[in-house]
């Protein structure tokens, strides 16, 4: 008898984003801003300077608290991961027994249940509501009535730009004391309702951050776990002793070591993601189209449309990515440069006089 794949896999498709060479890249929600040329020199000294033969430090000191103190944090209460889907994996195998309830919400980021199916626990889905809010009363009571064990989604959320109110992130936490609560703020940072420095209050909660997206390093791979020193204590003992590479390490520590031009690049993104969406809603009301944009919370922006198969694919003919999802009929606009969503909005005009106005003459 020959080995066979176990049926949890063999049908599973690998993740694949866009290939292909685009002059534009919208479709990943990453920073439009590249590392400064002054980061770059500094990495330069530390790669020169690096012991290459040498495990990393398995408890990423330095990085830790380079971290902490660009959020105001205590390092105790800090987990290092190779990047935060290192963490989702770890939370759903980890942390939870083999058919543990986990709550997901609907639309959100499909990695959370993907992991959860691979660790062979229970998924339930809460949908949100029409305009892809949380109901956060509805999302308490489900959780309570199906005795979940954990609670995990993106605020503000990917894909639709959406979020609860740090005050409603904290009612949650604390009207469902049964469960282990899970709150991705990947896109915090160009919002103002986090409880990244309260997670250490609650017996019950992990905030998620990450690199990849305000701070734009999303080539290195870094993820960030918050929360209690007993919570914190497991997740340190449960990861991989050597989990992220020195060279991710230094860099990370270098990035985070200069707040003002952080500071200073996400006040620009949040400023060029307002723009795009004004954009938006001024095509989109100059031609009286059926097309309905979200107002965002984070730096993309979601928009339905029955077109938005035809303008992704328009836009790769053009050069330029966004996401498409299928199954929602909405394209996700990550916020670029000026140019660049200038550039966007040409070409989305250009598209209407062509698809749209042309037909409906």
């Amino acid at each position: 008898m020959s080995y066979k794949l176990c049926d949890k896999v063999i049908e599973l498709e690998p993740y694949e984003p866009i290939s292909g060479t685009y002059r534009i890249r919208l479709d990943a929600n990453e920073s439009c801003f590249d590392l400064s040329d002054e980061i770059k020199e500094e990495i330069k000294t530390i790669v020169d300077n690096l012991s290459f033969n040498r495990y990393p430090d398995p408890t990423a000191v330095r990085l830790t608290a380079a971290f902490a103190d660009y959020y105001g944090l205590d390092p105790a209460h800090i987990t290092v991961t190779n990047g935060s889907d290192e963490m989702l994996y770890l939370l759903a195998s980890a942390m939870l027994k083999r058919g543990s309830r986990v709550v997901v919400t609907d639309p959100d980021f499909s990695m959370y249940a993907f992991y959860s199916f691979l660790s062979e626990n229970e998924i339930l889905c809460y949908k949100k509501n029409d305009e892809l809010e949380i109901d956060i009363d509805g999302l308490i009571s489900f959780v309570n009535d199906n005795k979940a064990d954990m609670v995990i989604f993106s605020n503000p959320c990917n894909p639709t730009g959406r979020g609860i109110t740090a005050q409603q992130a904290k009612r949650l936490v604390s009207e469902c004391p049964d469960a282990l609560v899970v709150l991705d703020e990947a896109y915090m940072d160009f919002w103002n309702e986090s409880i990244l420095g309260e997670a250490h209050k609650y017996n019950n909660l992990i905030v998620l951050k990450t690199a990849s997206k305000a701070v734009g390093a999303a080539g290195i791979r870094l993820g960030f776990a918050v929360s209690n020193p007993d919570v914190t204590k497991a997740l340190r003992a449960v990861k991989s002793p050597y989990n992220v590479n020195s060279l991710s390490q230094e860099i990370g520590t270098c990035i985070y070591s200069h707040r003002q031009l952080l500071d200073s690049r996400r006040d620009e993104i949040i400023k060029e993601t307002k723009a795009l969406c004004s954009g938006l809603g001024k095509i989109v009301g100059n031609y009286k189209l059926p097309f309905k944009i979200y107002e965002p919370c984070a730096n993309f922006i979601f928009m339905e449309t029955d077109k938005a198969g035809s303008i992704y694919e328009f836009m790769l003919e053009n050069g330029v990515a966004v996401r498409y999802f299928k199954n929602a009929g909405a394209l996700r606009i990550t916020a670029g440069t000026n140019a660049e969503n200038n550039e966007f909005l040409v070409l989305l005009e250009k598209y209407i006089m062509k698809n749209i106005l042309k037909t409906n003459r």
